[in-house]
């Protein structure tokens, strides 16, 4: 394999730690370059003759992507299979293929954004494990070793090789690093001897983040405020009075379903509560939702490419149609539903031609590289950080020439603001909404006056400095 693209420094210091073992983890920060340093230790192996083909796990949304990716890199990628890891958890023909395979060839292995697998209790994980145990060589990338607790370090090592952490079960890594919540069975309230699971790690493992490596350009930040109909500021009291009402016990599944309604309600949803949430959109044309002309107006100030990312796939379906109005091809969408080709498609008319590129920050948050574009609106946030850094890294990465301009909109006093608030301390709210709830006489009460923002006015402007 002949490599055609040079390696930045820390990507050189990457390659000659893992060279010289057979399995290892880059956690690199999206954006430094992580799959072309992976490539390089592929190029070695291959070179030497010591594996005869690469397996190449990465989620399915991103296979297209990875493949463009590392042709980009070398011009022979016949030796290289990309799988989609979803696949492992219900494919069984995928599985006896690639189980083929691995008894054929020697293997190389690489689970992209190896989170995924955090789940030791999961069909793909075990299906993962058996399928790396007959891999001579095994390598795991993903952004940061943890995504939630030290806990998911378990399956993402048991993949690479069990001896490094010491644990072939779960139970057995339990007895000595979780701690049980003794309220809700089954749940984890802390991470015990990390000190330890660090120390085991490390020979195989080569972190980094953007700002240890990279000179990218400024991020800048601006909130654009908007509101709410008074028809849909009585419906958000009146979903949180309903289910304020409903709550006895304070437990996530319940902070899930109140917070989820609201952010439903704030941007253009109505909602019933039931035993199950359901939702409509609130107004017969989006033109006539605050949030909507108060984005084309935002919109319109931009002349360059620009990300919008959403929460819900009506809210994209509704951008695109408004966006399109005025001149076809304007806009495209990129969210689950679509196919492979058409996310493809719409990505080259993203690049050739159409000024925004609506999408869902799930569907979008790995493997994208828009580093071509220099502006991102998000018209509706999700509460979880990491997510929210995800989707700021598609731009924000190497390659990137121009400085970033970041846009929230934003409904002041409500969910809105409070999740932009943490967003802005870099915390996830529902975390921050946890640990303060713990020192409350009154559970329900504070969370009343957390929802509608009582006794804490925000300038999210100001919020990051």
């Amino acid at each position: 394999m002949i490599l055609k693209t040079d390696l930045y420094t820390h990507q050189i210091a990457a390659v000659e730690k893992l060279s010289k073992i057979k399995i290892g983890a880059l956690y690199m920060e999206m954006g430094t370059g992580k799959t072309r340093t992976a490539l390089e230790l592929i190029a070695q192996r291959l070179n030497a003759g010591k594996v005869d083909h690469i397996i190449w796990l990465c989620p399915f949304s991103v296979k297209e992507s990875l493949r463009r990716e590392l042709l980009k890199h070398t011009d022979d990628i016949s030796s290289i299979t990309i799988v989609g890891i979803e696949s492992l958890s219900s494919s069984i023909r995928e599985n006896v293929n690639l189980l083929e395979l691995v008894e054929k060839e020697r293997c190389f292995l690489v689970v992209d954004e190896s989170n995924l697998v955090k789940n030791h209790r999961t069909k793909r994980t075990s299906n993962i494990v058996r399928l790396a145990g007959k891999c001579p060589y095994r390598l795991i990338l993903n952004g940061t070793p943890i995504s939630r607790n030290e806990v998911d370090l378990f399956a993402q090592w048991l993949v690479l090789d069990w001896r490094v952490l010491g644990y072939r079960s779960f139970w057995s890594f339990a007895a000595n690093h979780v701690e049980w919540d003794d309220r809700i069975p089954g749940r984890i309230s802390a991470a015990l001897n990390t000190g330890y699971l660090v120390k085991k790690i490390a020979p195989y493992s080569y972190q980094i983040k953007k700002s240890e490596c990279l000179d990218l350009p400024s991020k800048t930040y601006t909130v654009e405020y908007t509101g709410m109909t008074s028809g849909q500021w009585d419906h958000y009291q009146a979903v949180a009075d309903r289910l304020l009402f409903e709550i006895d016990e304070i437990r996530p599944e319940t902070i899930y379903r109140l917070f989820s309604s609201l952010q439903s309600v704030i941007s253009g949803f109505r909602v019933f509560v039931d035993r199950h949430i359901t939702r409509e959109p609130f107004f017969d044309d989006p033109r006539k939702n605050p949030r909507v002309r108060d984005f084309l107006e935002v919109a319109g100030r931009i002349s360059e490419k620009t990300v919008v990312f959403c929460k819900y796939t009506q809210e994209i379906r509704d951008l695109v149609e408004v966006l399109n109005e005025k001149r076809e091809g304007t806009a495209v969408a990129f969210y689950g539903k679509l196919s492979q080709k058409e996310r493809q498609e719409n990505i080259d008319k993203f690049r050739n031609g159409a000024r925004f590129f609506v999408a869902n920050k799930a569907c979008a948050g790995y493997g994208l590289n828009l580093q071509f574009a220099n502006y991102a609106i998000f018209y509706s946030n999700d509460w979880d950080y990491a997510t929210r850094m995800q989707a700021e890294d598609r731009i924000h990465r190497m390659g990137q020439e121009k400085n970033v301009h970041i846009i929230d909109m934003c409904v002041s006093q409500s969910l809105d603001e409070r999740i932009l608030k943490c967003l802005y301390k870099k915390e996830n709210m529902v975390d921050s909404f946890k640990r303060n709830l713990d020192r409350q006489k009154d559970k329900k009460e504070y969370l009343s006056n957390w929802i509608n923002m009582k006794g804490d006015v925000v300038d999210a402007e100001t919020v990051r400095n």
